[in-house]
């Protein structure tokens, strides 16, 4: 009787392995990546200082002139005119480098 539960357990754990590798696969290939990509995002945000040039996820383009950290917030100045956003609406940065 025991011989045939432990043949019963063996054979569900190698019917399982599959499955258990699958999901270590799309961690490796999906997951992993997004929380590395979602990190760097976040640091990038957090370097804004005032000068940089930064663009919207809406497509704004714009020059960082004042940083509000109580509202997690960026006024920057456009062309024509200053708008304030959230800092998480931040695509990209382009780092003004003072000489």
């Amino acid at each position: 009787m025991q011989e045939f539960f432990q043949g019963q357990l063996g054979q569900a754990i190698v019917q399982l392995l599959p499955l258990i590798a699958l999901f270590g696969l799309m961690y490796l290939v999906m997951i992993k990546p997004q929380q590395k990509r979602k990190k760097q995002e976040e640091e990038l945000r957090k370097s804004i200082v005032i000068g940089d040039e930064v663009v919207t996820i809406g497509g704004i383009i714009g020059r960082v002139v004042s940083i509000k950290d109580d509202t997690d917030s960026l006024v920057i100045e456009t062309a024509s005119d200053k708008i304030k956003i959230k800092r998480w609406a931040i695509a990209s940065c382009n780092k003004n480098e003072k000489k």
